[in-house]
């Protein structure tokens, strides 16, 4: 199977703060809001919703997941991190004159985090069709991007009736509720936490009953409390695979991502693939970084089975 994954490309600058932000943010006082803080820890790390995916995809045995986007000039070494790791980078552009996008993520003790996010050169991306891709898509992920280039995608996938995952995530806040709307109405799938469901809900107008009868799959995180499935008329309820010690949150729900279309590109059922993604999940939270997490084939499916039981099919992950 064919995946291109769209989206974000950037180095993540991720922080740790020794307290807990709602100690400090005034309610009352929230239209004066002025806030620094001090933070003990400071890593930079290759990050992006786009890779992300992609590269759990490559962990799992996808062969070259595509990450189609735009870079700036210093991304040399990330290219050769990712091709390296199995990931197809021929469909990275580079931009001139341009730094790759930069994501800046705080996190408390409690795992809350305050972000901010620098577009750089995926800004270009608007400007990138996929028409340059060669070769037809199986499946296209569009994931939060320059907003022109998520709308962009969509059209270009319902012009060529090609099947795409839609992942607005934090973009929902940036996108008019008109765009999303066009996003899910002809989305294969959706994919969204639960905080960023309820804004989808509000900014399209759209029930979740309304939604679900758009799309064929609708799957929502929800943190600690696992995940929710919908398809075909039905509720699947997927668990959080045990953690064996929290690191950092950054890129979990990409990790999720990555694990559930492994399992969808192998034609596995849904609540198998929903598994896959949450202890791909786990793995990922485990560690700090986006891509920090690695583990090979047969050790996933022996962490797999010590919770889930897939009745043998993970074998499959092996050939």
């Amino acid at each position: 199977m064919t995946i291109v994954c769209t989206g974000s490309i950037a180095y993540d600058y991720l922080m740790t703060f020794p307290g807990y932000f709602k100690d400090h943010i005034l309610t009352e006082n929230i239209q004066t809001l002025s806030l620094s803080f001090l933070v003990n820890s400071l890593t930079k790390v290759r990050g992006g919703i786009a890779p992300n995916i992609a590269y759990t995809l490559a962990l799992l045995g996808e062969k070259d997941p595509v990450v189609f986007g735009t870079v700036g000039e210093d991304f040399l070494d990330y290219r050769q991190w990712l091709q390296q790791n199995g990931v197809g980078v021929n469909y990275i552009k580079v931009i001139k004159d341009e730094f790759t996008a930069s994501f800046f993520a705080n996190t408390d003790l409690s795992n809350s985090q305050i972000s901010s996010f620098y577009p750089g050169a995926m800004s270009y991306a608007r400007d990138y069709s996929l028409d340059e891709f060669s070769g037809r898509p199986d499946l296209v992920v569009i994931s939060p991007n320059d907003p022109e280039a998520m709308n962009r995608y969509v059209r270009e996938c319902v012009e060529k009736n090609i099947p795409y995952l839609y992942d607005p995530s934090q973009q929902v806040v940036r996108m008019s509720g008109e765009d999303i709307r066009k996003g899910v109405e002809n989305a294969y799938s959706l994919f969204v936490n639960e905080y960023e469901f309820q804004l989808l809900q509000k900014h399209t107008g759209l029930t979740q009953d309304e939604i679900g009868k758009l799309v064929k799959i609708l799957v929502v995180t929800l943190g600690e409390n696992g995940s929710k499935i919908f398809v075909d008329g039905k509720e699947l309820r997927i668990p959080v695979f045990p953690v064996g010690v929290i690191i950092d949150p950054t890129g979990v729900g990409d990790a999720f991502r990555g694990g559930f279309l492994r399992g969808y590109s192998l034609g596995f059922e849904w609540e198998l693939c929903g598994q896959i993604g949450a202890l791909a999940a786990t793995y990922c939270l485990e560690q700090k970084g986006t891509q920090a997490h690695t583990y090979t084939i047969p050790d996933f499916i022996q962490r797999f089975r010590t919770k889930f039981d897939d009745q043998g099919v993970l074998d499959q992950l092996l050939s």
